[in-house]
């Protein structure tokens, strides 16, 4: 178990909605921000920028940070498991992205952690959800059991990859985006995979070498950046969970129905923007 004590005593009022934040006033030098959605807050509980944060919409890959939080609560990160044939096909069948996972590769959790979180691995979601449901079915009900108690309202999960097949109907909100990130940020091990960049498997008589590069731009693009995932689906459009230290304090924030670049500048403005009011305040 990695995660039952990890939660700070302002990350869990947060997260659970025990504070009522202050919310900062959105000056007329607040960024412009398309996303049909969107939500900043740091941790001292100040909301920073919020844009219809309460709606329902689908978050695509942004659902494998729950799956990441209920992995860490069930696995050991040394763990091992083997990849199947049916883990590799649901990733390309519906046309997911990949951690190029093949059939009989043996990779430890920990890996498969940076495989699901870097390069948004379907194929890897779908190997810890066989494994730690046990089933994909049980494994998504822990999803939703893990969001009743973490106080995400408005969260559904049907499926622990955010692709709009098999399962439809999942959705979430700004808000409990937000909410989730700043819960699980408070795990090292969740926190060292999601602020880096690269990640390389050495080859082995167990697994081919891999190297899995963070789809998530703002990493590079701006200082501060602890992470988060990045999204995308027709449905959703382009989706950005980020977050990142500015004036002492750690800054989340949540963009969805974006566009693909502008998400990451537009993120990157958020973060200054919330800092400076911090600096302000």
């Amino acid at each position: 178990m990695h995660i039952g004590g990890f939660i700070g005593s302002t990350a869990l009022a947060v997260a659970v909605g025990v504070l009522s934040p202050a919310t900062a006033a959105q000056a007329a030098d607040a960024p412009v921000v398309a996303a049909k959605s969107a939500y900043v807050i740091d941790s001292a509980g100040t909301i920073h920028f919020s844009k219809r944060e309460t709606r329902r919409v689908p978050v695509a890959s942004l659902v494998k940070v729950m799956t990441a939080y209920v992995v860490l609560r069930e696995a050991k990160l040394g763990d091992t498991i083997t990849i199947t044939a049916a883990d590799v096909k649901h990733a390309t069948a519906n046309d997911g992205t990949t951690a190029s996972l093949k059939k009989g590769e043996r990779l430890t959790v920990r890996d498969l952690l940076y495989g699901l979180m870097l390069p948004s691995g379907a194929d890897a979601a779908s190997a810890l959800a066989r494994t730690y449901g046990p089933g994909n079915a049980a494994f998504v009900a822990k999803m939703n059991a893990a969001a009743q108690r973490l106080n995400l309202a408005d969260t559904r999960y049907t499926n622990p990859d955010g692709l709009p097949t098999p399962a439809k109907g999942g959705y979430s909100t700004a808000v409990d985006q937000a909410k989730l990130a700043q819960v699980a940020l408070g795990d090292s091990t969740f926190r060292t995979v999601v602020g880096q960049t690269v990640h390389k498997v050495a080859k082995t008589a167990s697994h081919r070498a891999h190297t899995w590069r963070n789809t998530n731009k703002l990493l590079k693009q701006a200082d501060g950046v602890l992470g988060v995932k990045t999204g995308y689906t027709s449905a959703a459009g382009f989706c950005l969970l980020f977050a990142g230290e500015r004036g002492g304090r750690q800054v989340v924030g949540v963009l969805l129905g974006d566009q693909d670049a502008r998400r990451f500048s537009t993120a990157e403005k958020l973060l200054d923007y919330a800092g400076e009011q911090i600096a302000g305040s």
